[in-house]
């Protein structure tokens, strides 16, 4: 007979169903009538609960948004590393994942400045790394075997570059979002170009 699970285990998965009920909930109705003119009341009685229960897990309809985005990228990831291993090196690895990560935004054009505006908003201090997108831990672990093959610098540790690649994703993400007709892959290719290659004109010191 297996052991009975803790309650506390019990009580995570609970509330990850019921988050994740929440969020389906949310999302269907996002797809009917467009985000912005989905309430968080319309929100709770389509998903059957009170109020009180989709505000305990969701403060704001834009962490609807936040938990649907870091839940697909979590279970994407393995299949996602598995394709990007096939493709020869660093520099080849990103760019692929970079469109990818075009692909996603594109698809979900209409929830990334909500998303992003969420995102940001948050104190520093609640922006710790479990608390992330998971894009960080994306960039560090293609950038670490980079470096181990010698076609990423080596004297930066690797979460700064890291770190630095997801701030310029950040921000070509922010300007495509404010350029209409702007392509994301386009933009992101450019933004790996200056990451990879640096800002400075060829022959100078």
């Amino acid at each position: 007979m297996s052991i009975p699970a803790a309650p506390d285990g019990r009580r995570a998965r609970k509330r990850q169903q019921t988050a994740d009920h929440l969020v389906q909930a949310a999302f269907d109705l996002f797809a009917e009538f467009g985000y912005d003119k989905v309430t968080m009341e319309q929100i709770a009685v389509a998903a059957d609960v009170a109020k009180g229960t989709l505000y305990n897990h969701f403060p704001v309809k834009e962490a609807l948004l936040h938990h649907r985005f870091h839940v697909d990228l979590a279970a994407a990831m393995p299949a996602l590393f598995a394709e990007l291993a096939t493709l020869p090196g660093c520099a080849a690895r990103l760019r692929a994942f970079l469109h990818r990560a075009a692909d996603f935004a594109e698809r979900f054009r209409d929830y990334m400045a909500p998303y992003l505006h969420y995102r940001l908003s948050q104190p520093v201090d609640t922006l710790g790394r479990d608390n992330r997108s998971g894009l960080d831990q994306i960039y560090a672990r293609l950038l670490a075997e980079g470096q181990a093959s010698g076609e990423i610098r080596a004297d930066l540790p690797t979460q700064q570059l890291a770190d630095t690649l997801q701030f310029m994703y950040l921000c070509t993400v922010m300007r495509w979002l404010r350029t209409p007709g702007a392509s994301l892959a386009a933009d992101f290719d450019a933004m790996l170009d200056l990451f990879l290659g640096g800002a400075r004109a060829g022959g100078q010191a």
